[in-house]
């Protein structure tokens, strides 16, 4: 099982604590549409705080010159906006019906509300980067997107399939998470210390690839009552990911045949689901997976050498710890 010791959140952002208060008051700005039945889905979405874990990499990464600039902020809110629409579409795609133990968009509305509110949450970023008046960001913000969308088709496609291989899996946590990161990171260094900008791009990149592992692993590790979704949803939605990918290659003839028929099965039983997943945990699935994230989650570290020693370079520290260490 996972370490039940893990950072907390709230002392990663105690550096830009007061500045998080100001991205959630920039979002609540940037979200009304003045058409009731998308504002609807806008505050149910907003009126709880989330994480604002990227957002606080881009205020943290702002920092780090100890020269915070105040576009980040707004920044920031734009980088959550782009986090949320894409959720919102994973979940439409995904036919998923709890996200954190909420009932996601498409189970509370419709899958078509889902899209066109995910739709609208993308053009709120566009139209709130442009506004800020700077080419760069523009880019680097459409860049991404384009890559998030790559990946949510290349999830859509490579779906169901055991020859998804480990590349598939990289290229695959690359766009989905590690892409957003990057971006995060790079904003913020771009606004308060641009002679920073590629080390904590690449910083933001591997821990995206750290984050997304971490994730995938818990899926196989933690109890329901920690992660507010059922134990074993990725198998149970046919996704291939790492625990599985690294526990196939060690599975006899009888196990490997264990996985096939769930697969094969469109509505799989909890009974099945659980089986497979005692499989993956014996064959070092999760292990395995373990260790590939803090392999990613040290070479993040390792970008952060030769920055300034501060609180914000401190607590990008800690959100490394954060990521691997975390139960949900």
């Amino acid at each position: 099982m996972l370490s039940t010791t893990a950072v907390d959140l709230e002392e990663v952002r105690l550096p830009v604590k007061d500045r998080l208060s100001a991205v959630e008051r920039a979002l609540l700005g940037m979200v009304p549409s003045g058409f009731e039945s998308l504002d609807e889905v806008g505050e149910y979405l907003f009126s709880r705080s989330g994480k604002l874990f990227r957002p606080t990499l881009l205020l943290l990464a702002n920092g780090v010159d100890d020269e915070p600039t105040e576009d980040a902020v707004r920044l920031g809110a734009i980088v959550e906006l782009l986090h949320v629409a894409t959720l919102v579409h994973d979940d439409a795609v995904d036919h998923s019906a709890k996200r954190r133990g909420m009932p996601t968009v498409n189970d509370r509305w419709t899958h078509q509300v889902a899209i066109i509110a995910g739709d609208y949450l993308y053009s709120r970023a566009v139209i709130e980067i442009t506004a800020l008046g700077n080419l760069e960001p523009i880019a680097i913000l459409a860049r991404t997107a384009n890559q998030m969308t790559i990946g949510e088709m290349r999830q859509l496609v490579l779906h169901d399939g055991l020859d998804f291989t480990r590349d598939d899996y990289d290229r695959l946590c690359e766009c989905k998470t590690a892409s957003l990161l990057a971006a995060a990171c790079e904003l913020g260094a771009m606004a308060g210390a641009p002679g920073r900008r590629e080390p904590l791009r690449e910083y933001g990149y591997h821990l995206g690839m750290a984050f997304q592992m971490v994730d995938d692993l818990l899926d196989y590790a933690a109890p329901t009552e920690v992660t507010g979704k059922p134990r074993g949803q990725d198998l149970r939605e046919h996704k291939v990911t790492l625990p599985l990918i690294t526990a196939l290659a060690n599975m006899t003839a009888v196990e490997r045949s264990k996985v096939e028929r769930l697969f094969s099965d469109p509505d799989p039983d909890s009974e099945a689901v659980r089986e497979v997943i005692d499989i993956v945990d014996a064959r070092g699935g999760v292990e395995g997976a373990r260790a590939e994230a803090r392999a990613q989650a040290s070479r993040a570290r390792e970008r952060l050498h030769g920055l300034p020693e501060n609180e914000c370079t401190q607590s990008l520290e800690m959100a490394v710890d954060y990521v691997v260490e975390r139960v949900r």
